[in-house]
């Protein structure tokens, strides 16, 4: 191995570590008993008809996915002829009230946006919204666990803005160039409809799950069309505000989201909405973000200290869901 190559991975680990402990303090692995998840959804400004029914019909298609996923979600959604910037605030500004650190936060925007090489802004009626501008509006939202959903035309120019430690920002396309309007909300609803996306069958969508199908579901149409992609969807959860097309342990992208849970399905729904039950469902939740980010921390980890670890996660995960299956 040459000094080089040691170098590098000393460098790999130490990150790895570093991601590891950031992860921790920022509260990935603890969600409290009577948490609650808060989702906004913002159709924005058409311009057309056409686009301005496409963008209110999969708001409400996604109104209707939120409020039947939990007993406790916290469902806004802004139709096209409704969402101002001044309306948009005002509901941001109700769950910064009301929203505690242990809460989920999920905000979805469906539209055109714009870029003009420094400032990404969201089409609404009336004036536009910079992504400093809904930046400083999520900052004020006490959830530590945060999930920005950019389906818009030139998203890509809006992770810089949007992103900072303990959030996943997603975006349709890689770069603010990418101005063509886009196909990526479609598949983001459908991916959210489809028990398919839960991949690792563990009754539960995540936001990692959903943005890996609806990005497949995209490239197919451009490939079908025959047509030249015009979007690139990307994903970004390290704070590091530079997006990227795939996940892996090696750049430390897609663990925040590969935890963050979306929805649930089947018995996990259930069980989120008995109160007997929901404090033992977060705890394996709990001891499945923990598995999760061993595997992140594995290569800077001694092989030993790795496998006991994992070795004792997994006994108190079967012995929770030997509880939950009673």
């Amino acid at each position: 191995m040459t000094p080089g190559m040691t170098r590098a991975m000393t460098r790999s680990r130490t990150s790895a570590m570093a991601l590891a402990v950031c992860l921790m303090g920022a509260g990935v692995f603890a969600r409290g008993a009577q948490a609650s998840s808060y989702y906004v959804t913002v159709a924005g400004l058409g311009g057309e008809p056409e686009y301005e029914q496409r963008f209110t019909a999969l708001a409400k298609d996604l109104d209707k996915i939120f409020k039947a996923s939990s007993s406790d979600a916290q469902v806004y959604t802004l139709t096209a002829e409704d969402s101002t910037r001044a309306h948009l605030t005002d509901i941001l500004g109700q769950i910064a009230r009301a929203a505690k650190p242990d809460d989920d936060f999920t905000l979805t925007l469906i539209g055109h946006g714009s870029y003009d090489g420094e400032v990404y802004k969201f089409n609404l009626a009336g004036p536009d919204i910079s992504g400093e501008e809904l930046a400083g509006l999520c900052n004020r939202i006490a959830a530590k666990r945060q999930l920005i959903v950019n389906t818009t035309s030139a998203s890509g120019g809006s992770i810089g803005a949007l992103q900072k430690p303990g959030r996943i920002v997603i975006a349709a396309t890689k770069a603010g160039t990418e101005k063509n309007a886009t196909v990526f909300a479609r598949y983001w609803v459908e991916a959210l409809g489809e028990a398919a996306t839960d991949v690792d069958k563990n009754e539960a969508i995540s936001a990692l799950e959903a943005f890996q199908s609806a990005d497949r579901k995209t490239a197919s149409f451009y490939e079908s069309q025959k047509r030249l992609a015009t979007e690139h969807p990307i994903i970004e959860d390290t704070g590091k505000k530079e997006g990227v097309r795939a996940t892996s342990t090696e750049n430390g992208e897609g663990l925040l989201a590969s935890r963050f849970v979306l929805l649930r399905l089947g018995a996990t729904q259930k069980a989120a909405n008995d109160p007997a039950k929901r404090a033992l469902l977060e705890k394996r939740e709990e001891l499945e973000r923990k598995i999760d980010t061993l595997k992140y921390q594995k290569a800077a980890m001694p092989v030993e200290d790795y496998k006991k670890q994992l070795g004792d996660t997994l006994l108190q995960l079967a012995k929770v869901q030997q509880e939950l299956d009673k």
